[in-house]
């Protein structure tokens, strides 16, 4: 029963900070004895940093899906569109695995 500092960003996702204080439970310095309580909780502001990579691969999918849209109607790159679509098909499944993530991290104790 160790305390830790904790942050919370405005998104609900958190994070253990840094060690703060020592149980009773665990008599040797500088060690821990496994269990995590909150000593602090630090709000920050903004987003957290898997939230700004998610949003990342949407607007690197949504640009693809418009190039995508665009040679099909120029019809002469049907090679490249297969190829982004495969790429596209990729970063959907790299954005719905980071966002389980990001829920599993607020579902679990905070």
């Amino acid at each position: 029963m160790c305390y830790f500092e904790q942050t919370r960003w405005d998104c609900g996702y958190w994070k253990w900070g840094n060690f703060r204080a020592q149980c009773n439970k665990e008599y040797r310095t500088g060690e821990t004895c496994g269990l995590k309580l909150v000593y602090e909780t630090i709000y920050a502001q903004g987003q957290c940093k898997l939230c700004d990579q998610i949003a990342k691969k949407e607007r690197r999918a949504a640009k693809m899906r418009d190039d995508i849209k665009r040679w099909q109607r120029e019809g002469n790159r049907r090679a490249t569109v297969e190829k982004t679509q495969a790429d596209v098909a990729e970063i959907d499944a790299q954005i719905s695995d980071m966002a389980y993530q990001h829920a599993e991290k607020q579902r679990s104790i905070a």
